[in-house]
């Protein structure tokens, strides 16, 4: 008789040893990166609250239209990045294949070419947000509330429905 089978030959499967206190705990080397990364983003928070002019909107968005181009791209690229991106994409690319880096890559040149039409609009408007926009170009307040209103709960349950599906 081999491994597994009892005496009327039928298999028997025996669970693998699973060690009863297999916990996994924060090293202190753990616990001094995650401390170390706060440390740096509030130092970076504090010093950019401080350098920059934020009495207006431009100074609060543009700050101050004194900033070098990298900081903006990894600003942006950073606030695209989450769980969605790391754990829903590689799920979706291992069941559906190259499909999905196709889909990444056309966004790109999506969000190029919405760039190139929406900037000399933004521009030539004198404005740096669309509920800016939407309240020069239609007057009143209840347009720029109503689009920011709706951009906040569009994002926060698209985030939500996303991290939950994946």
């Amino acid at each position: 008789m081999g491994p597994g089978a009892s005496g009327d030959g039928v298999r028997t499967e025996t669970a693998p040893h699973i060690a009863l206190d297999s916990r996994v705990g924060l090293h202190a080397y753990d616990i001094s990166v995650v401390v170390i990364y706060f440390v740096f983003v509030i130092a970076v928070g504090i010093w950019s609250s401080i350098r920059a002019s934020r009495g207006t909107i431009g100074g609060y968005f543009l700050a101050g239209r004194s900033m070098s181009w990298w900081p903006i791209g990894a600003s942006l690229m950073s606030s695209n990045v989450g769980s969605g991106l790391f754990i829903g994409l590689a799920g979706t690319g291992a069941a559906g294949g190259l499909a999905v880096g196709g889909f990444e890559w056309n966004a790109t040149w999506l969000l190029l070419a919405l760039g190139w039409v929406f900037v000399p609009v933004y521009i030539a408007a004198g404005v740096v947000t669309m509920p800016q926009y939407l309240k020069k170009r239609f007057g009143g307040q209840r347009i720029q509330v109503y689009m920011s209103v709706l951009s906040l709960i569009l994002y926060i349950f698209t985030k939500i429905s996303g991290s939950c599906w994946w």
